[in-house]
């Protein structure tokens, strides 16, 4: 009986002395927003503005539907995007985000069901409304930046250490 509260006690004592070390430690915590765009509303400058008044260094589109009336997608390897007019459901969107530059895609599919996707750009309109869910951690810092591997400016990503 004395040897099962000695190994209780020391069980205790163990786990608060972590508890107090995890306590005075930076920990990482990610943070959820979830954002409602309207009608007219611009889908790549709203996220974007939405990530600069939240200051979101590392954050990322966790899920998301909605509409829209106008698309602007760049495709892979062009140099510059493809608009379509009409009533598209948005099936994807994704991307990393950051006040140093964000990375997003979008799928859109038409009233047939044809889908397209690419890279999203300025220029698309909701229709009814988007609903998006992100989320952010503390723990990383991301950034975009010629780094030699490719042309263009690719993720980088900073480990935020203890301070």
């Amino acid at each position: 009986m004395r040897l099962k509260c000695l190994l209780t006690a020391l069980l205790t004592m163990t786990v608060l002395f972590l508890f107090a070390q995890n306590k005075s430690a930076n920990v990482s915590s990610t943070k959820t927003f979830v954002i409602r765009l309207l009608p007219g509303e611009d889908l790549r400058k709203s996220i974007q503005a939405f990530v600069e008044k939240q200051e979101i260094k590392a954050g990322w589109i966790s899920t998301a539907v909605g509409s829209l009336t106008r698309y602007n997608i760049r495709f892979a390897n062009q140099p510059g995007g493809s608009t379509g007019d009409g009533h598209f459901e948005i099936v994807s969107l994704t991307g990393t985000l950051s006040v140093n530059g964000s990375h997003i895609h979008v799928s859109v599919s038409d009233s047939t069901g044809k889908t397209t996707g690419g890279h999203l750009l300025e220029g698309c309109t909701v229709f009814t409304t988007v609903e998006i869910v992100i989320q952010s951690t503390n723990e990383y810092e991301f950034s975009r930046e010629k780094d030699g591997t490719t042309p263009w400016e690719e993720l980088q990503i900073k480990r935020i250490t203890d301070k």
